[in-house]
């Protein structure tokens, strides 16, 4: 029925009763990696294999688990071992296939790689010598590549027709944002005045049409309807493209009221695997996904809002200590490392028990309320909001009101029937309000 939730309670519970059997293992790994939970999928795909090392469906969780982790290696070990039992197995072929083809990718990558600074898709760019040709009948930038409001209302109803934009037009959009995003710090800082509300979105990972759906209920942006978008715009939905290109053309639009922060899925190694990638590629070139990736890397982590609400699309940090001016510090312009504060803020997620655990994706940690409580204290802080997780309801409160994650996409994957949310904050109180939704 698709409710993993429960699937891995009734499984966990079969296992305190009979501990030994790897399928019990096996098939609780599946739910773990459908919740995304690649962490544990793991451990569990590799204790089933303990428990017998012939179970083949082991070794294929084992590598789809550290293939969604991005450990592509140790996957194509496991793939090779299940492709060998089942050499007429179609799915393990193609799996298989996939990974050996992205292991050849990296060590050439990591061969041609070179100490001198990468030179910018910008630089190479002739966007001026480009022809919009006469049967493109699409919406066109005014003279100099500027944004306008009309401009943004045509766009969106031509994606809606699932049409696509002039390469152009996205060129210059892309090149413009680029260099607004690289002004900006690495933490935002913004004052609500009394009057004013801002609207916090989570993940919308290419679901336009709930995208529309959000600007339909809530109003479009405008000065004073601002909005911020906390990650995750990209990968898993069809229309990434189309999502990340209307949030680019808003923030060029307004630039002082619309705001875009950084989620783990604006790096290169998971739009190489859930989509992003391959749609930009489908749709237009694999240059124009090299500048994607170039603008991902100044998009800002954190923003702070009066000075008492923090919101980052993962969580808190893998060690005590870390203040605002540390946020400030971090030189974002890179792909994320695989620890340290700038993973954190992409990466980590909140459990209910005190104190840390290891991360149930096998990236960060995941961080108790005595650790949101600590952060909040010494930083002057109310409470974060974050998002990163899908939530049945679209949102949550956690930690004693000092933890709320917001999730945007609805009905997730088009299949985990879960509703999407938005949060209204008010300069006055900064009470968070919640407004759900379902998927169109």
């Amino acid at each position: 029925e698709k409710d993993y939730e429960n699937a891995i309670k009734y499984y966990s519970e079969a296992l305190e009763l009979n501990p030994d059997n790897a399928i019990y293992y096996g098939n609780r790994s599946l739910a773990y990696l459908r919740t995304e939970c690649y962490g544990y999928a793991l451990a569990d795909a590799t204790l089933a294999l303990e428990l017998d090392k012939n179970y083949i469906k082991g070794y294929y969780r084992r590598a789809t688990s550290n293939m969604a982790m991005g450990k592509f290696k140790a996957a194509l070990k496991d793939y090779e071992t299940v492709v060998k039992v089942r050499p007429n197995d179609k799915d393990a072929k193609l799996k298989y296939q996939e990974c050996s083809k992205i292991v050849k990718q990296k060590a050439f990558e990591r061969a041609i790689a070179s100490d001198e600074l990468k030179r910018s898709v910008v630089d190479s760019l002739d966007i001026e010598s480009m022809t919009i040709e006469d049967d493109y009948s699409g919406p066109k930038l005014e003279e100099g590549g500027k944004v306008t409001l009309k401009f943004m209302k045509e766009m969106m109803s031509w994606f809606k027709e699932q049409k696509k934009l002039h390469r152009k037009c996205a060129y210059q959009i892309l090149v413009q944002v680029k260099e607004l995003l690289s002004k900006l710090p690495s933490l935002v800082e913004i004052t609500l005045k009394e009057t004013e509300k801002i609207t916090i979105c989570g993940d919308t990972h290419g679901q336009y049409y709930d995208l529309l759906n959000i600007f339909e209920l809530n109003g479009l942006p405008s000065e004073t309807n601002p909005y911020l978008f906390n990650g995750d715009f990209v990968d898993r939905g069809s229309f990434s493209v189309e999502v990340i290109l209307t949030l680019f053309g808003f923030k060029l639009l307004f630039p002082d009221c619309f705001y875009l922060l950084r989620g783990n899925h604006e790096t290169d190694n998971m739009n190489q695997m859930y989509g992003f990638e391959g749609e930009v590629k489908a749709k237009y070139t694999a240059q124009m996904f090299e500048l994607f990736s170039e603008v991902f890397q100044w998009l800002p982590l954190a923003q702070s809002i009066n000075g008492k609400v923090l919101v980052m699309h993962g969580g808190l940090f893998s060690e005590d200590g870390v203040t605002l001016d540390d946020l400030r510090k971090i030189d974002r312009n890179r792909q994320p490392p695989d620890s340290g504060p700038m993973c954190d803020l992409l990466w980590s997620d909140p459990q209910a028990l005190d104190g840390r655990s290891v991360s149930k994706r096998g990236v960060s940690c995941q961080f108790g309320p005595d650790v949101t409580k600590r952060f909040l204290e010494q930083n002057q802080l109310d409470y974060i909001i974050r998002s990163h997780e899908m939530k049945s309801e679209g949102y949550e409160v956690t930690h004693n009101g000092q933890c709320i994650t917001v999730f945007s996409a609805p009905n997730y994957c088009d299949q985990m029937g879960n509703k999407g949310a938005y949060i209204h904050l008010r300069g006055s109180d900064l009470k968070p309000e919640f407004h759900q939704f379902t998927a169109v």
